[in-house]
């Protein structure tokens, strides 16, 4: 809404909706469809997208931007438009719709997979997995990429990742196996204090019954997953999908023969990683050291 004090509209920095991904054709559709019905509800209203935009605290621009498809809404954004045009919460029930496409594409299908897995393994050789990055690490992370995401980008990254961490509150539980370098444990990406949030919150859920994290120390001798990241998600079907570099050029596999390679690397590698209780002890002292 407007500023009370300073009495002006919010700057772009507080802008209500996120970049659409122009790759994303259902995501395209769901959103035109929720500009659309916004667009119709305040015509019906009898308010130009300028006076409209004022009482949401917002520049007509960006008023035109989301009524045509441009920008994903942000759930606030609904909510103060479901006010304004006394739309009975009809427009904030839209809702559920967006947040089913405000997340970047391919993160969203490996969302979705996630949350039918049974049973995940997990290998990230450059940095702490995705699946157990804190909002601050992430960031710390995303801001590092070259050439730069936007800001609108990195927001939404951060989103997607807090959002997969659902994945740890299904019941029943899947089993879930992480490898971590320690050179990722001891980077400090986003600073220190980012570092110890994550090393706290990797111990919060090594502690979880369903959760088995190991670390691979940076003085072993022999490593065999030295040419890349590894996962492998199992459904309750028997089925099963694995991505890797080094196995059909990073693409997802389903074969058996594909799969038998990565669960083959990943069993070695788990042998040659700590224990889980070395590797709670490993975290342990680590943070004590940060």
């Amino acid at each position: 809404m407007v500023d009370g004090e300073a009495g002006r509209l919010k700057g772009e920095a507080d802008e209500p909706g996120w970049e659409v991904d122009p790759d994303d054709e259902w995501g395209l559709a769901v959103i035109g469809t929720v500009g659309r019905q916004l667009r119709l509800r305040r015509e019906a209203a009898g308010l130009r997208a300028g006076e409209f935009g004022e009482r949401l605290g917002y520049g007509e621009d960006m008023v035109y931007k989301i009524e045509g498809g441009k920008r994903i809404p942000r759930p606030e954004y609904l909510d103060d438009a479901d006010q304004v045009l006394e739309a009975g919460g009809l427009i904030s029930a839209m809702k559920e719709d967006v947040e089913k496409v405000r997340y970047p594409k391919k993160v969203r299908a490996l969302g979705e997979l996630e949350a039918k897995a049974v049973e995940l393994q997990l290998y990230d050789p450059l940095n702490i997995h995705g699946l157990l990055q804190t909002p601050e690490y992430a960031r710390g992370l995303l801001l590092m990429r070259r050439p730069a995401y936007s800001s609108d980008e990195v927001e939404r990254f951060i989103a997607a990742r807090v959002a997969r961490r659902a994945v740890f509150e299904r019941d029943p539980a899947p089993e879930i196996s992480f490898v971590l370098e320690e050179w990722s444990l001891r980077r400090p990406l986003g600073g220190r204090a980012a570092l110890r949030g994550q090393l706290e919150h990797l111990l919060e859920v090594a502690r979880l019954r369903n959760v088995e994290l190991q670390v691979m120390p940076m003085d072993r001798e022999e490593h065999a997953g030295l040419a890349g990241g590894i996962e492998v998600l199992k459904f309750e079907d028997g089925s099963a999908v694995g991505r890797s570099p080094v196995v059909a050029h990073g693409r997802p596999v389903h074969e058996p023969k594909h799969l038998r390679i990565l669960e083959l690397r990943y069993g070695i590698i788990r042998a040659q990683a700590l224990t889980p209780r070395e590797s709670l002890a490993f975290v342990e002292r680590l943070l004590g050291e940060t």
